[in-house]
């Protein structure tokens, strides 16, 4: 522990705490720059959403370098190399106000985090005075080559390979990349290879260095604005002042910046959440069928208010995740030439939740956007509509910065290890488990309207150590391992939006209460109902066959979940939704 500060992962384990950060704890100064990206947004990229879909890779270069202008680029970047070093929950907002056109998104992301962030955390002072003015002002842009061919979830096979020249002035490398963003415009890639064929490592390569070329751009199902191309790189000479970190230590750059890359995939789709939505609930509200608004059918209100709901989960969780992260930074000591190494090993703290961020706000934006296809009907699958463009670009992000597979066998793995050294008391709580069951709920919410959820909230983490115990010994198999993490992401999420209504309700207008407790209502329903069938399937594929009759039981009788009211609480949001015309928390 950190002073009051929890650790990754102890979410589990302990009762529900206060928040550490909700949307609603912008301060004044966050809001504005939101207010500033919006606006870009707005004025200069939506309009042209055509030109960037079509390709026209020197308008995008153009509208990146007004970004810079804003000093969007500046988020992440050293005070003393003229950044901002803000707070990740405001990078994420940034980030959030950019997403709706996924596209011009890639770009951004794609240079302001994995482009711009290598060189940040690992660059030597030589480094960092060479290429990060030029990065963050917009001179140069960066992209990140990791992937290969033959090597995707397995970076650490990469083939590519990097020799020391006879005179050690320089890296020879050579291999192939695949799938690099913002390859046709950018001036420096961060390309991983071994050295000698063994050492996985990381280097600062320029375009212009002979023998780097890129490749045809790929055609894809979304995305279609953003740069996708191989490289090739054959015979390039890399001086070797632009080795990136230590030989044979480029594992801790790829992972690293993934951790942080999962969070921002999650707030990308949170982005794009929003616009679809905003989309659909205008559509409703505007198309007529039998002589009346869609969005008077109930059909059409089930799907606004679950696609709310879904909204305000994923919204919960990304700033929960992001919050957790501001306050283990803020505990370190800017000093020192460690400080990023430091640095790293607080995001480190939250891998876990950074991937859980990943996979669950993902899936929420594949629901959101395929509700908002069928809402429009037809017209939904015609171009000239916006969620067209909206679910095709959504289907990618469940294969970014590791697919949901791999991060759902990373979540349980992590915790494990976790609990074998020591760091979390995991191992005698399960022991515990069945006597756990049985106690009272030990979360006392601020507000009674939240109770019942809050009690849900305590029986679904106790049924994690029930049904873990008894099915541990098959925790390596992968199908039981995303069991495991169906549950723990369910956990989390539910406590993210409780813990968040809670800490809002006594502030908030009746009008917004009233929403508040109506999309409490829809989520506790919606994540007891998941949570039971991952917890089905957990048993089903690990307990013992006399064992498993007694567990599906306890299960079901531990997530049922009230639903009296479960219908006018979501007319209300619908109603809200229709009304407004955009997501309304």
């Amino acid at each position: 522990m950190n002073g009051t500060l929890p650790n990754g992962l102890e979410f589990l384990l302990s009762p529900a705490v206060a928040a550490p950060f909700v949307p609603e704890d912008f301060t004044t100064e966050q809001k504005q720059i939101a207010e500033t990206t919006e606006e870009f947004m707005k004025n200069e990229i939506l309009p042209n959403v055509e030109r960037i879909e079509n390709k026209d890779f020197d308008f995008i270069v153009e509208k990146m370098r007004q970004c810079a202008e804003l000093g969007l680029f500046l988020a992440e970047v050293p005070e003393e190399y003229g950044g901002l070093e803000l707070e990740k929950t405001t990078n994420m907002l940034m980030i959030e106000k950019v997403a709706p056109v996924g596209s011009f998104v890639m770009a951004f992301g794609g240079h302001t985090g994995i482009g711009i962030l290598p060189l940040v955390y690992y660059g030597t002072p030589d480094q960092k005075e060479r290429y990060l003015g030029k990065l963050s002002s917009g001179e140069w842009f960066g992209a990140y080559a990791l992937t290969e061919p033959d090597c995707g979830s397995d970076p650490l096979s990469s083939r590519t390979t990097a020799v020391l020249s006879a005179d050690g002035t320089h890296y020879i490398l050579n291999g192939a990349k695949q799938f690099i963003t913002n390859s046709a415009f950018a001036d420096l890639f961060t390309v991983f290879a071994k050295i000698d064929g063994k050492h996985f490592s990381a280097f600062l390569v320029e375009k212009s260095f002979p023998g780097f070329s890129v490749g045809a751009e790929e055609k894809k199902m979304g995305l279609k604005g953003s740069s996708t191309t191989p490289l090739v790189l054959q015979d390039v000479k890399v001086p070797v002042e632009n080795l990136l970190g230590e030989p044979g230590k480029g594992h801790k750059i790829a992972f690293n910046v993934l951790n942080v890359g999962r969070l921002k995939v999650a707030t990308q789709t949170l982005g794009m959440a929003k616009a679809a939505f905003g989309e659909s609930a205008s559509y409703s509200a505007e198309r007529k069928q039998f002589g009346k608004a869609i969005g008077e059918f109930g059909a059409i209100k089930e799907k606004l208010a679950d696609m709310t709901a879904a909204i305000f989960a994923s919204e919960s969780v990304v700033y929960r995740v992001a919050g957790l992260l501001d306050g283990q930074i803020a505990t370190l000591d800017h000093g020192g030439s460690d400080y990023y190494e430091r640095y790293q090993k607080a995001i480190e703290e939250f891998a876990a939740e950074c991937a859980i961020a990943k996979v669950f706000c993902s899936e929420q934006l594949d629901f959101v956007v395929d509700e908002a296809v069928q809402i429009h009907g037809g017209y939904g699958y015609i171009s000239d509509y916006a969620v067209e463009r909206h679910y095709r670009d959504s289907r990618i992000q469940r294969i970014f910065e590791g697919t949901n597979e791999i991060n759902r066998i990373l979540i349980p793995t992590m915790l494990f290890r976790r609990a074998d050294s020591g760091g979390l008391d995991l191992w005698s709580q399960v022991k515990e488990a069945a006597a756990r069951c049985a106690e009272a709920s030990s979360t006392k919410p601020a507000n009674d309207e939240f109770a019942s959820a809050f009690s849900l909230l305590d029986s679904l983490k106790k049924l994690v150590l029930l049904v873990v115990g008894d099915t541990v010994a098959a925790k390596e198999s992968q199908e039981v391992l995303m069991a495991y993490a169906d549950l723990i992401i369910g956990v989390f999420a539910l406590e993210s939006v409780l813990l968040r209504a809670d800490k809002c309700f006594a502030k908030a207008s009746e009008r917004k209460k009233g929403q508040l407790q109506a999309v409490i209502k829809v989520l506790a329903f919606e994540q007891a109902s998941r949570f039971q069938q991952a917890a089905f399937r957990a048993v089903a594929y690990g307990a013992s066959g006399e064992r498993e009759p007694a567990l599906q039981k306890i299960i079901a009788e531990r997530t049922a979940f009230a639903g009296t009211g479960l219908l006018p609480a979501k007319q209300l949001l619908a109603d809200a939704a229709k009304e407004s015309g955009k997501y309304l928390f």
